[in-house]
């Protein structure tokens, strides 16, 4: 298991575009599970 984040961490010291890019990704999907969860299938009309 230690040796998948080591890993992890050599790609991300390589590439540092990637870290903001698994941030907004995680930000954006945060964001979308709240919508989800909001979302009560409410439909206000004739």
């Amino acid at each position: 298991m230690s040796d998948d984040s080591n890993q992890m961490v050599t790609y991300l010291r390589q590439n540092p575009r990637m870290m903001g890019v698994l941030f907004t990704l995680t930000l954006l999907l945060s964001q979308a599970g709240s919508v989800a969860a909001g979302n009560t299938g409410i439909i206000y009309g004739p």
